[in-house]
């Protein structure tokens, strides 16, 4: 069983910066592909951005693409996400989630997780 907290959501305002962290319970860490998600009001639950074990390859949707940065800390089992430029369609709750890795892709998708933590608010006001 792997348990997820995340931290750092809060209020920012457009065009401003947040930094999410995650901290993973568990003595597999390395095991697992990382991945962001965010959930905003009336909306499913979307990819933001993930990263292999090894932290060499992240992969990012295209609407956080060149203002959002995902990375690891396997030495503290912690995932972060750096947002910047910060937009009001940004708002969301945020959501910390691992993968069991095979070695295969990176998954994109809800289904494909295994682990959630409870989610993070973060509200950009324009």
């Amino acid at each position: 069983q792997v348990q997820l907290v995340e931290s750092g959501g809060g209020l920012v305002q457009a065009g401003g910066s947040l930094r999410l962290s995650c901290a993973a319970s568990t003595s597999t860490f390395t095991n697992f592909v990382m991945g962001w998600f965010r959930q905003a009001p009336g909306k499913e639950r979307e990819f933001v951005a993930a990263i292999r074990p090894s932290g060499d390859s992240t992969y990012y949707a295209d609407s956080v693409k060149g203002r959002f940065t995902i990375s690891r800390d396997n030495a503290k089992k912690m995932v972060y996400l750096q947002m910047n430029s910060l937009k009001a369609e940004d708002t969301a709750v945020y959501y910390c989630a691992a993968e069991i890795y095979y070695g295969l892709g990176v998954a994109r998708r809800v289904y494909e997780y295994d682990y959630w933590g409870q989610g993070t608010q973060v509200t950009v006001s324009s």
